[in-house]
């Protein structure tokens, strides 16, 4: 399976280092990435860019040349990691967050604006009109950065089911919660078979591979799912089922992941380079 280095880097700082004082040695992270099968270079061609787009910033730490999180970086990740868990608040008061943009002019504007607002949980109703049941702080900062002009509104809706089945594709979310819960079982069953080079690693570094792309995978419906509140959502909701397997694996595994990650940062720490 392949795991991009960006985004397996933001999984790493999100998951693990953001406890750990939010930085680590160069050292450290391509020893952590070379577990899941991503080489030095690639590694560092992901700092570079993550870098230039404020999502990182240099460090020193003990080890010397580092990389640490940056505030907005730190908002990102938080956010996140509430979706990924599903520790944010999910109650409703029954009103969208709506957002009407000017026309974007160009092309890859128009992408990154669909792009960005997905993430953020923002269904589109049409060319210019997006929803969704939790506002976003980030909305304001993307489309600011995009130039865009919007106006934004807190809207009453007395048929909020149907207003949801137009803005996202329920049915085919919930096949995808399906098909990610199959996978999951097949890379728990035999990692081997998904990751290549683990034959030789110990215990807590395949903890950490399967648990990294098991983040990995479940991190992509940030771009799919808006986390709509249980109001909105069919009682046998695939996604809840899925939920509940990802959390209880996460958990298992953690312990054995952690410890690998600290063994990486230790001895980066003490001179051992890569």
């Amino acid at each position: 399976m392949l795991v991009h280095a960006r985004s397996a880097l933001f999984d790493l700082y999100g998951d693990h280092l953001r406890t750990r004082d939010e930085r680590a040695p160069v050292a450290a992270l391509v020893r952590l990435m070379a577990s899941l099968g991503i080489a030095a270079p690639a590694v560092r061609t992901a700092i570079s860019r993550m870098v230039r787009q404020g999502w990182l910033e240099p460090t020193r730490v003990r080890a010397g040349r580092g990389y640490a999180l940056t505030p907005r970086a730190r908002q990102r990740l938080d956010d996140a990691a509430a979706r990924i868990y599903r520790t944010r608040d999910a109650s409703w008061d029954g009103a969208w967050d709506l957002l009407v943009l000017d026309p974007v002019g160009h092309r890859a504007a128009r992408e990154r604006v669909r792009t960005g607002l997905s993430f953020l949980g923002y269904g589109q109703l049409s060319d210019s009109t997006w929803i969704s049941p939790f506002a976003s702080p980030e909305a304001d900062e993307l489309l600011s950065g995009e130039k865009v002009g919007f106006a934004r509104f807190r809207a009453a809706d007395a048929t909020p089911e149907r207003r949801s089945e137009q803005a996202w594709d329920l049915s085919d979310l919930a096949s995808s919660y399906v098909a990610w819960q199959r996978f999951a079982e097949r890379l728990l069953g035999d990692p081997d078979t998904e990751i290549a080079g683990l034959s030789e690693a110990g215990d807590d570094e395949r903890a950490f591979a399967v648990r990294s792309v098991l983040v990995h995978e479940w991190r992509k419906f940030l771009f799919t799912d808006p986390g709509l509140p249980r109001e909105l959502l069919p009682d046998d909701w695939a996604g809840h089922q899925a939920a509940r397997f990802f959390g209880d694996e996460a958990a298992r595994l953690l312990p054995a992941a952690a410890r690998f990650v600290d063994t990486c940062l230790e001895t980066s720490t003490n001179g051992d380079r890569p």
